[in-house]
């Protein structure tokens, strides 16, 4: 199983408030691959070891600009802030963009994945 960091949204992650992200690369991510969040998986110092939050299961990936979440920012009943863990944010989304493109030192019409997940039960349901 692989890993995949959400050292920006930790909080959302370990309250499941968050069902999408968004990532740079990740092209081969395939719907109902398990992953497991992690903390993060980078920087860590000599003895430390990732931190695991939970497995979730992919339902959906596609690929969008950044700035898609302004103008196709509500679908299927929710706004896409909320569902990256702000909603806060509603009605602010370029604060969301802003500090995506940042983290990730892109611009917002460059391309990334948009991916849909679901928390997998305790025991792999």
């Amino acid at each position: 199983m692989r890993n995949m960091s959400f050292k920006i949204t930790v909080e959302q992650a370990r309250a499941k408030t968050k069902d999408v992200t968004r990532r740079q690369h990740w092209d081969n991510l395939k719907p109902g691959e398990m992953i497991q969040q992690i903390v993060k998986g980078q920087g860590l110092k000599k003895g430390e070891h990732v931190e695991k939050i939970h497995v979730i299961r992919i339902v959906r990936v596609e690929s969008e600009p950044i700035w898609d979440i302004l103008y196709c920012g509500f679908r299927d009943g929710q706004w896409e802030v909320e569902r990256e863990g702000f909603p806060e944010w509603i009605g602010q989304e370029s604060r969301f963009i802003e500090m995506y493109c940042a983290a990730n030192k892109c611009q917002p019409k460059d391309p990334c994945n948009r991916i849909e997940f679901e928390y997998v039960e305790e025991g792999g349901k």
